[in-house]
Formats: structure tokens, C-alpha cells, sequence
């Protein structure tokens, strides 16, 4: 026994090289990369000795390929992925591209963390963008990442290896972005950067019209874009770019103004030119005359170009003497040729007032030269208000004859109703105030004021009335023989209480009455029956007795009346 466990040295070896080969096979784990040499070509695959006396076989084709190795010969050392240690022939499942997309990964991984660019290949379109060969590991592009504007053909760029940068990573799914826009960015950045540095506000350059926009043009200063806003095309009013730049055009340039934090440069073609507004108010002195074309109307008036670079605003309140409320749209039109006055100049502001109806005579001066006060004018009545009536006059005017001005005895109120809209008036002009563009008119006094016709009504006379209209609160009387009315009162109708009643009286009926208030100067006329039988008994008294004769008032009354009654017979 002790002889069979004797072992030579030689045995002692090969069992340490049969111990060191076990091992080593036991190293090649599938899933595993592990470095191979090329011991056979055959056709179109290589076979690769990987150890452990392990061979597999690769397609000739995963080694070539864009940014791969040259051609392949026997002895090279290759690393290959290992999917299975043994097929069913006995060989090992290997592969090129599996191994080199695992090395890929790792140089991916950190040139994501490090946030360094990397480089690929796109080789095909997909559904959304297109795909990318990272030196083996497969990468998503979006369409909207290829460039910094859109592309339509991409054909240029296929097969052509350019630095990528990659959006996100995910290795346990597999998925890559990259990005080529965020590349192009960044470098046009660093050339913005650098061509901006070597520009200066207030410098002349020239430029070619790269883009037409409605505010303006974009205009290339060699690699870097200016903005030519459209307010710094020309002096005068440009409607649109188009009227000033066109595409491709060569144009001399002033940069106005320079954002080294955005890069935006401001360009200025007009600030090449001379300024105008130089010297404006001795040019245009206010209340000056001229003639100018409309060039844009708004809601709150209209722009006159008085020459190239210089407009002024005719304000709404300026356009029209008479015309209020109305759209500038509706007096001038775009183009036409006007004559304007200078209202205002203002050359720190830029501002030039004008005026559109100075040009024309003022319509209640012209009213007032052919219509004095006390002519007689007729006109449309145009509007009722609570306090009058305005009647359409000559000359686009209007007049406004006051509640107060409709007659001379009855209420405004009363006899406004009689009138409507439509209806023809004759009025005489009592005022106009040019000014405050007013002119005030009267009905009543076409009929003549029965005040200062009425002749001398003192206080005390004795007057005969005739009723207008019977009242509960009195009566409605006119002096016979003239145009005044008046109202009676009932406590005025009668000495005494029980007589103090207006149905006594019927439309029609004449009384005399006595005058007890008229003031010409405040139209005011005020009669009373009872103080005319107040006054007749006085006078009765005084003529046939005292209180202390023992007379009655009867008895007075009876003898004054009989005694009137003989002198009447006789």
C-alpha cells in the first residue's frame, strides 16, 4: 500500500499542469470577455483559441466595419465575448461585437460621468431619429437632435464617424441617447465667443441678409448673426423689412449694441444716415402750414410723413371741428396728401402735433360772421335732453335752445313734449361762444316778450282776467288785452273762506282782480280777488261811515251800491 501512494516526480508535474489547465478552464465564464488568438481563417469566419483548449468561431464580418481593426490575419490576439463554453459541436459560442460592446459600455460610462464627448457613426434610420455605432454599443439619436436646425437628408452624414454627446445612459436596459445638436451648440458657442470679441459697438461692417422676419432681418456678420430691427432700417415709418432689405443682399451695418452674456448683437442702418430730427423746430415752427401724406391710421388719430424720417400725429381731438367720437378712419385715408398745421414740436421726444381742422375755419366763427345775435335761423331738431333742445344747424353745428327759452308762460317741461325729433324749428341766435363752441337759442323769442309789451301794470291797478284752466289748487288766468298768464291761488279767489272755491269759476269766464305783485325784471305778475274786495270795502268805509256810526257793513255795502246804481241811471 505504502508503494501505490509513492508518487515520482514526474507524476508530481503533470498533475500540477492538469490542476493549472482545470483552472484555467474554470476562468473562462460565460458572459465573460477574454482575449483569444486567431489560430485558423476559414472562409468567412475566424477561428479563435481562447484558452483551455477551447476554440470558437466568429464571422469575418465583426471585425470590419467603421472605426474597426484592419484586416485580420493568424496570431492576431483578439478580445471576445463568451456566451457558451461548449455547443453541441463542442466549440465555444464567442463574439467580436458582443466583447467590443462590453468595452464600449465601460468607455461610455465614464466619458458620461465625465460629461466628455465620444465618438460615432450613424448607419441607420429608425422610427423617431436614427441609430448610432459607439465603437461597438448601439446608440438612439432623436431627429430633433441632429442638427441645430432641422434637417431633411441626413444621407451626408451616414458612415461618417463625429463626436457625439450623450443625454442618458441605461445599462441594465441597454439604452443610449446621444446628441449631435448639443456638440454643434457648444462649438458655435466657442465661435460666437470668439467673433464676438473682436467686434465693437459703434462699428461699421457689412453684412449679408440672411432672414426676413416681420420685425426685422437677420443679417450674418461672418459666422455670427446680427438682428437689424426694423425701427433701425430706415428714419421714415417702415411698414415691413421687405421694403428696405432682401435676402442675400450685402448691407452696410452700424452695431448698436453688443450682450456678451447672450451674444446678441443689434444692428442699425439708419444710424449711418443723418439724423433729421436735427434742427426740426426751426424747420417746422409751430403754427406753421404744410401739406404731408397720411401714412398709418390708429384708433386715436392718424401719422403724417412730412418728409423722408419725419411724422407727425394728428390727434382724434384735432381732426375735425364738429365730428366727435368718430374713427380717424372715417375723415383721412392711408396715402392721401392733407394739409396740417404745426401744434407742438418736441425734439428731446421726437414728437410733432398737428392739426387737421386748423387748417380750416372754425364753424361757430363762420356761424357767428353770418348769424348774429337776434337773427333768426331754423334748423332740425337733432336731440332732446332733460334740459333743452338741440337743433341741427348751418355749418355742421348745433344750437341748444333752454327749457327756459320755449315760452314765455308755460313750463319748460310742458313744452318740450310738443316737439320731436325730425321736426323743423325756427329760433332766434341769443349767444355764441366760440370758444366753448356753443351757441344758445330761443323759440319764445320770436313772439315777442309780453313783459315788455304788457305797458305800465303798477301794483294796486285793477285788472280784468279771463280762466285758462280751472285747478283744485287755483286758478289759471290770462290778462285780457295781453300775453301774460298767471296762477291764482284759492286762498285768493275770495274774501271770505266759503267763497274760496275754483269751481265757482268756468274756463272762459272774465273777473277783475287786483294787482298785488309785478316785477318786469323777474316776469312775475301775481293778481288776487280777494285784495280788490278787500280794497272796495275799504273804500266803501271810508266813504259812508265808520265803525263808530253804528252802521253795519251791509248797510255800507247796500248805500255804496245804491249810490252807484243812481250815478249809473243818471
Amino acid at each position: 500500500m505504502s508503494a501505490g501512494l509513492n508518487v515520482s516526480p514526474s507524476a508530481r508535474e503533470d498533475f500540477a499542469a492538469l490542476l493549472e489547465e482545470s483552472f484555467l478552464q474554470h476562468e473562462i465564464t460565460e458572459g465573460s470577455v477574454v482575449k483569444g488568438t486567431v489560430v485558423g481563417i476559414e472562409k468567412d469566419v475566424a477561428v479563435i483559441d481562447i484558452g483551455a483548449k477551447t476554440e470558437g468561431r466568429v464571422p469575418l464580418k465583426e471585425f470590419t466595419g467603421p472605426g474597426r481593426e484592419g484586416e485580420l490575419k493568424v496570431g492576431d490576439e483578439v478580445e471576445v465575448y463568451v456566451d457558451r463554453i461548449e455547443n453541441a459541436l463542442g466549440e465555444a459560442v464567442i463574439s467580436r461585437d458582443k466583447a467590443r460592446r462590453e468595452e464600449s459600455w465601460v468607455k461610455l460610462e465614464k466619458a458620461f460621468e465625465a460629461n466628455e464627448r465620444v465618438t460615432g457613426t450613424i448607419f441607420n434610420q429608425v422610427k423617431g431619429g436614427y441609430t448610432v455605432d459607439l465603437d461597438g454599443a448601439v446608440a438612439f439619436l432623436p431627429r430633433s437632435q441632429v442638427d441645430i436646425r432641422p434637417v431633411r437628408d441626413v444621407t451626408p452624414l451616414l458612415g461618417t464617424p463625429q463626436p457625439f454627446q450623450i443625454l442618458k445612459m441605461d445599462r441594465r436596459r441597454g439604452n443610449i441617447v446621444v446628441s449631435r445638436r448639443t456638440v454643434l451648440e457648444e462649438s458655435r458657442a466657442e465661435q460666437r465667443s470668439e467673433l464676438v470679441a473682436n467686434l465693437e459697438e459703434g462699428q461699421v461692417i457689412d453684412g449679408v441678409v440672411k432672414n426676413i422676419t416681420e420685425y426685422g432681418a437677420f443679417v450674418d456678420l461672418g459666422g455670427i448673426d446680427g438682428l437689424l430691427h426694423v425701427t433701425d432700417m430706415a428714419w421714415r415709418r417702415v411698414n415691413h423689412p421687405s421694403e428696405v432689405v432682401t435676402i442675400g443682399q450685402t448691407v452696410k451695418v452700424k452695431i448698436i449694441k453688443i450682450n456678451h452674456e447672450t451674444h446678441r448683437i443689434s444692428l442699425g442702418i439708419k444710424q449711418l444716415l443723418a439724423d433729421p430730427w436735427e434742427g426740426i423746430a426751426a424747420r417746422y415752427p409751430e403754427g406753421a402750414k404744410l401739406k404731408g401724406r397720411v401714412t398709418n391710421i390708429t384708433d386715436y388719430g392718424a401719422f403724417v410723413e412730412l418728409e423722408p424720417g419725419i411724422e407727425g400725429l394728428i390727434h382724434v381731438s384735432e381732426m375735425s371741428w364738429t365730428k366727435k367720437n368718430v374713427h380717424p378712419g372715417k375723415i383721412v385715408s392711408t396715402s392721401q396728401e392733407v394739409e396740417v398745421q404745426i401744434l407742438e414740436v418736441d425734439s428731446v421726444k421726437r414728437r410733432i402735433s398737428l392739426g387737421l381742422k386748423q387748417t380750416l375755419q372754425n364753424p361757430w366763427e363762420a356761424f357767428a360772421e353770418k348769424h348774429p345775435v337776434g337773427s333768426e335761423v331754423e334748423g332740425e331738431v337733432k336731440n332732446k335732453t332733460e334740459f333743452g333742445l338741440f337743433i341741427g344747424l348751418e355749418g355742421d353745428v348745433d344750437g341748444m335752445v333752454h327749457l327756459s327759452d320755449l315760452d314765455w308762460n308755460r313750463p319748460g317741461e310742458q313744452v318740450i313734449e310738443e316737439f320731436k325729433k325730425g321736426d323743423m324749428v325756427r329760433a332766434q341766435v341769443l349767444d355764441v361762444d366760440v370758444e366753448k363752441e356753443r351757441i344758445s337759442l330761443g323759440v319764445k323769442q320770436l313772439g315777442g316778450d309780453p313783459f315788455a309789451e304788457a305797458g305800465e301794470i303798477k301794483k294796486g291797478q285793477v285788472v280784468t282776467c279771463e280762466v285758462v284752466e280751472v285747478k283744485d289748487s287755483g286758478l289759471e288766468v290770462k290778462l285780457v288785452d295781453t300775453d301774460m298768464q298767471t296762477f291764482i291761488r284759492r286762498a285768493e279767489l275770495a274774501r271770505d273762506r266759503g267763497d274760496q272755491r275754483p269751481e265757482r269759476f268756468a274756463a272762459g269766464e272774465k273777473f277783475d282782480a287786483r294787482v298785488i305783485q309785478f316785477d318786469r325784471k323777474a316776469r312775475r305778475v301775481q293778481v288776487s280777488i280777494k285784495a280788490l274786495e278787500v280794497a272796495e270795502e275799504r273804500e266803501a268805509m271810508a266813504q259812508f261811515g265808520s265803525a263808530d256810526s253804528g252802521a253795519s257793513l251791509g248797510d255800507i255795502l247796500g248805500a255804496a251800491f245804491n249810490k252807484k246804481k243812481t250815478g249809473d241811471e243818471e
